[in-house]
């Protein structure tokens, strides 16, 4: 049963939302909270059997269209698979929120984990942007949200390739809103701090300070989205605002030292 259907935000954003990264975590509570405004959702994610839970809960739910992909958006082919996947749905709103992430010492990582960081974090953003992105600037509609850190706001080492990623897609996203400020198509980065997800929860024990809940970070990023005036990118939650903004003041040695601490190396 649809609970809060918002006629505008489905005429501005809609029919179809694609969601990257949709089986758990924030990708649920994006496609949870689409639907409950009314969204039809495509779900993105690489394990078949989490994503088509979560699609049978939303559907149950808010009585709204959900489609699923089963596929690794590190494929070489990800563009052909998209393409045939959506078919011709409208999508008038995309969801970056898959990232491929490994903590440790950059040579203590394989290449082939860096390499795949770069392919799910960076290279698929890219893609989806361009192919959904294309459409909705024809259109004069819709909207694009990319998932960033604030472990990318600065080096953090541990996290290096992952961290130069979320940069990178921080970059991108308030780009592209740059481009398309004034053709209709909005455009944001939230740039989340630690959030309560099963991959934050099984790297727990190196993370420290304030954790949110993937709906509240949902929620903080799509008023952003759509908020007016819009800007390109925003951080959820005040705790993180607080501490991006004492971070800022600082020296960029002694933040890229606090991270390092902050992810459990108090070596200086």
């Amino acid at each position: 049963m649809r609970e809060t259907i918002q006629p505008q935000f489905v005429e501005r954003y809609g029919p179809w939302a694609l969601i990257a990264g949709a089986s758990e975590g924030l990708g649920e509570a994006y496609a949870h909270a689409l639907a409950r405004r009314g969204l039809n959702v495509i779900l993105i994610a690489r394990r078949e059997q989490p994503l088509r839970t979560t699609a049978s809960a939303i559907s149950e739910r808010h009585g709204v269209e959900v489609h699923t992909l089963a596929l690794d958006l590190a494929d070489p082919e990800l563009l052909e698979r998209v393409r045939a996947g959506v078919g011709p749905r409208e999508v008038g709103l995309l969801i970056y929120n898959a990232a491929y992430s490994r903590i440790g010492g950059f040579f203590e990582q394989t290449l082939e984990d860096k390499l795949r960081m770069l392919d799910v974090n960076c290279r698929g953003p890219i893609v989806l942007c361009h192919e959904l992105g294309a459409a909705m600037r024809a259109r004069g509609r819709g909207g694009i949200v990319l998932m960033s850190s604030m472990a990318g706001m600065q080096g953090t080492p541990r996290l290096a390739v992952y961290a130069a990623s979320k940069s990178f897609d921080l970059i991108l996203a308030e780009s592209l809103w740059g481009e398309l400020k004034g053709a209709g198509v909005d455009v944001l980065a939230c740039v989340a701090g630690a959030t309560r997800t099963p991959g934050f929860e099984a790297a727990a024990s190196t993370a420290q300070g304030p954790v949110m809940d993937p709906a509240q970070v949902v929620e903080e990023a799509l008023a952003g989205l759509s908020w007016r005036p819009s800007t390109p990118s925003m951080i959820p939650g005040i705790a993180n605002k607080l501490a991006s903004l004492l971070l800022a003041r600082l020296p960029r040695r002694r933040r890229v030292l606090i991270m390092k601490a902050a992810l459990g190396d108090s070596a200086s």
